[in-house]
C-alpha cells in the first residue's frame, strides 16, 4: 500500500495518517481486503480547501480495465470532512457503495453516463449560474463577490489597477515616440462581470492621461466581452462615464477570435480576471509512465434526492426530469418560481461525482487540448512525480490559443487567476474542482500554458499578486517572442 499525504495542514485535519493506516489494517484483518489488493492500493489523504465540492468525504475508485473490481485500487480521503473516530466505518460504507455502483445498485440517482468531466452536466449548472446570476443573488441575499476568498475580487484592487494602467500608458507612449501608435487603441476585457474593474481601470487611465498631458484616452476602444447578455447589460451602468469608448460584445471566452476576427493582430491589451478557472476542465493521472483519464458521472444520493423532492413538493421519480428542465429553461422548471430557485440551489449543493480511471489505450479517439499531443504530454511528464493527478485546463488552453491571434505585435495578454506553475505542486494540495456558490472553480495548469505558449511563439511568465497578503492569485503576462 502507498499512502500519499497531499497536504501539510496538520492542525486542520480531522483524519490522521495513523487513523487511516489502522483502518486499512482492520479491513485486512477482517477479510474485507486481500493481501494482493492491499499491495496495489493507493490512498490519498487530501485537505480540500473548497468546503463545497463534488466529493464525498471518502471516495473509492475501482481498478481500471479488467483487473479485479471487488476491491478498491484508489481511495481519496478529505481529511477535513471525515468526523474524528469515524473513519473506519466511513471507509467501509464507501467501499460498499463503490461495489454496489459497479452492479448498478448503489441507491444513487445518476444524471449522466461516465465521461470526461469537461462534458459533465456540472458545467451546464455553471452556465445557468452566470446566465441567471441575479436570481441566485436575490435568493442568497448576497452578491457573487462575497463568495470569493476575502469577500472581494483581486481584480478590483486599486493599486494593481494603477500599476496595470501605468504599464499600458508606457506602452502607448513608446509607440507614439516611434510613430507606431494606431489611431484607435483596442482593448479587450474577457469576462466583464459587473464592469467594476473596467470602470476603475478607465477612471485611472483618464486621470493619468490628464496628469501627464497626453491625449490617449479618446483613442481607447474598450471591448467588453461576456457570454451572458444580462451580465453585459448590468456592466453598462458601472461604465456610464465611459460608454462612448465601450462596446459590449456577446463573446464565448473559449473562442474570442471567432467573434473578433476583424481585429486580428490589432488589440494592444487583453485582460481577464478569474475567467480561466471557470472554464470547462478535466483531469488525468500519470502513473507507471502511462496516462489515465479521470472519467466522472454526476449523481445525487438517494437521501438527497428524496429530501429535495419533499422540499419542492415533487415526486422523487420526477427529480431527474426536473433537473434537465431546469438546465433548459431555468427556475421556471417549476410552476412556483421560488421553489424553482430553491430546487436549483439544493440540487447544486448536493451534486456529487463518481470517478473511474480509463487507460488512454482504451480511448483511441481521445483528444488532448489544442496545442498538445500524446507525445508532447509524455515529454512534459518525464520529470514529473511518478504518481500525479493534474488538470489539463482544457478550456483555459483553448481560450488562450484563440486569444493570441488578436494581439497586436506589441500587445500583451494579462490574466489574473489562480495558477499551478509547476506540476510538482499537484502532489501537495487539492486544486479543484470546487464550488463557489453556483459556479465551478479549478486552479489553472500554468505549466501546460507555458508549454503551449512556447510552441506558439510567445513568452509567458507569472508574477505573484503582491497587493493582498496571502493571496493565491498570480498575474500571467504573455507577449510575442521577438
Amino acid at each position: 500500500m502507498i499512502l500519499h499525504l497531499n497536504h501539510t495542514r496538520r492542525e486542520s485535519a480531522a483524519t490522521t495518517t495513523t487513523e487511516v493506516v489502522s483502518a486499512v489494517l482492520a479491513l485486512l484483518a477482517g477479510k474485507d481486503m486481500e493481501p494482493a489488493q492491499f499491495a496495489r492500493l493507493q490512498i490519498y489523504l487530501d485537505w480540500l480547501q473548497y468546503k463545497h465540492n463534488f466529493r464525498e468525504p471518502v471516495a473509492v475508485t475501482l481498478p481500471p480495465g479488467n483487473r479485479d473490481s471487488r476491491f478498491p485500487s484508489e481511495i481519496r480521503i478529505d481529511s477535513r470532512q471525515v468526523a474524528p473516530g469515524a473513519f473506519l466505518e466511513t471507509l467501509r460504507k464507501a467501499i460498499c457503495s463503490a461495489k454496489a455502483a459497479e452492479k448498478g445498485s448503489a441507491g444513487r440517482l445518476y444524471l449522466e453516463e461516465f465521461q470526461s468531466f469537461r462534458d459533465s452536466i456540472a458545467w451546464q449548472f455553471n452556465r445557468l449560474y452566470w446566465q441567471r446570476l441575479k436570481e441566485w443573488e436575490r435568493a442568497t441575499g448576497k452578491p457573487y463577490e462575497q463568495a470569493l476568498p476575502g469577500g472581494k475580487s483581486d481584480g478590483h484592487n486599486p493599486e494593481a489597477i494603477s500599476d496595470s494602467v501605468a504599464e499600458f500608458w508606457t506602452l502607448l507612449k513608446d509607440l507614439e515616440t516611434r510613430n507606431q501608435l494606431p489611431p484607435e487603441v483596442f482593448l479587450l476585457e474577457i469576462g466583464v462581470g459587473m464592469g467594476t474593474r473596467a470602470r476603475m481601470w478607465l477612471d485611472c487611465f483618464a486621470q493619468i492621461d490628464r496628469d501627464r498631458g497626453t491625449n490617449f484616452y479618446p483613442r481607447l476602444r474598450l471591448l467588453l466581452g461576456d457570454y451572458s447578455l444580462s451580465t453585459l447589460e448590468r456592466s453598462r451602468s458601472s461604465l456610464k462615464e465611459h460608454l462612448e469608448l465601450c462596446s459590449s460584445i456577446a463573446l464565448d471566452a473559449l473562442d474570442p477570435i471567432k467573434t473578433l476576427s476583424f481585429l486580428r493582430h490589432k488589440i494592444l491589451y487583453v485582460h481577464s480576471t478569474n475567467t480561466y478557472d471557470n472554464l470547462p476542465d478535466e483531469e488525468v493521472v500519470w502513473r507507471g509512465n502511462r496516462i489515465y483519464w479521470v472519467w466522472a458521472r454526476a449523481y445525487l444520493t438517494g437521501e438527497d434526492a428524496a429530501r429535495i423532492a419533499a422540499l419542492c413538493d415533487l415526486p422523487v421519480a420526477d427529480v431527474t426530469r426536473t433537473i434537465h428542465r431546469l438546465l433548459d429553461v431555468g427556475p421556471e422548471c417549476l410552476s412556483d418560481r421560488a421553489k424553482g430557485v430553491l430546487f436549483w440551489m439544493e440540487v447544486w449543493n448536493a451534486l456529487r461525482t463518481e470517478e473511474r480511471l480509463v487507460d488512454t489505450l482504451e480511448l483511441p479517439d481521445v483528444t488532448y487540448p489544442a496545442g498538445l499531443s500524446a507525445t508532447q504530454m509524455e515529454d512534459i511528464l518525464q520529470d514529473a512525480p511518478g504518481d500525479l493527478r493534474f488538470h489539463l485546463s482544457t478550456g483555459a488552453l483553448e481560450s488562450f490559443r484563440n486569444t493570441l491571434p488578436l494581439l497586436h505585435p506589441r500587445g500583451y495578454l494579462q490574466v489574473q487567476d489562480i495558477f499551478v506553475t509547476d506540476l510538482h505542486e499537484y502532489a501537495m494540495g487539492f486544486h479543484g474542482p470546487g464550488k463557489l456558490d453556483g459556479s465551478i472553480v479549478n486552479w489553472v495548469n500554468g505549466a501546460l500554458l507555458r508549454e503551449v505558449a512556447e510552441r506558439s511563439g510567445y513568452n509567458i511568465h507569472f508574477v505573484p499578486f503582491k497587493y493582498r497578503p496571502e493571496s493565491k492569485t498570480s498575474i500571467l503576462y504573455t507577449t510575442q517572442r521577438e
